[in-house]
């Protein structure tokens, strides 16, 4: 008989089982795990049946957690790497926002007519940054969201809303990905791809050089006040010892 095909949903019901008293739900997902013998049913002495994970199921869990822990330390690692190349173009950086985005949308109104709306959605940018300016239509806001598995590009990539959210506080969007995990054309034009490549024989998932395969879009944009409060409570990130490449003008010319 084939063995069943165990993904994510089988994984994420193991650790329910793990976290639980082990009370069974008797569904098609507990069939598979018990035949791939992952878990294994027990009866106390009143009859009544659990399930506990068994020393597959552990190792399946243990196996897990390592794979989502390095895609975390990787996903770091890159945000950190887009950040300083922000900070050494001269920019004001953020890490881990939280914005409140106006996304604009439409209702059903009376006598089915499609009326506009703005609704509130937040945003939550892997990097943020504007341009170290004291004028305001030249701050240039820009946003970096950075992927490192497939997966998780093809979840932002169903979700489109995730993506206006972030238009909406910026002027310039990127996906920064993990070379080889997505194509420019898979990605809409409304956003610059870059690939970043790993560092080879690093074994911490450090990563080198940013390629651009595609510009982002620019449009002039203002920043909402909302945005302008959220960055002023949150603290930016502080450049190192390598001081800021003139990347935004040539030598000598003063920025705005």
């Amino acid at each position: 008989m084939a063995e069943p095909a165990l993904g994510a949903l089988h994984r994420r019901r193991l650790r329910e089982i793990w976290r639980s008293a082990g009370w069974p739900c008797q569904d098609t997902v507990e069939i598979e795990l018990l035949a791939a013998g992952w878990v294994e049913r027990l009866r106390d002495g009143h009859g009544r049946e659990t399930l506990r994970v068994t020393d597959a199921g552990v190792l399946v869990l243990a196996a897990t957690l390592n794979r989502n822990r390095a895609a975390r330390d990787a996903h770091e690692a890159l945000v950190a790497r887009v950040a300083t190349e922000m900070l050494r173009a001269g920019r004001v950086v953020w890490r881990g926002l939280t914005l409140r985005s106006p996304v604009a949308d439409v209702l059903a109104g009376p006598g089915g007519r499609l009326l506009p709306v703005t609704r509130w959605a937040m945003a939550m940018p892997d990097v943020y940054s504007i341009r170290h300016t004291t004028v305001e239509d030249y701050v240039e806001p820009i946003v970096h969201e950075v992927k490192v598995r497939r997966a998780d590009l093809l979840s932002d990539l169903k979700r489109p809303a995730k993506g206006e959210a972030y238009r909406a506080v910026c002027g310039e969007c990127w996906y920064v990905l993990k070379a080889g995990i997505g194509e420019p054309d898979e990605i809409p034009e409304a956003y610059g791809v870059m690939w970043a490549h790993p560092v080879a024989g690093d074994e911490a998932g450090g990563f080198g050089a940013l390629e651009v395969l595609r510009p982002a879009p620019r449009r002039a944009f203002r920043l909402p006040f909302p945005v302008w409060m959220a960055l002023a409570r949150a603290t930016p990130e502080r450049a190192g010892d390598e001081p800021p490449q003139a990347a935004l003008g040539e030598p000598g010319e003063s920025l705005p």
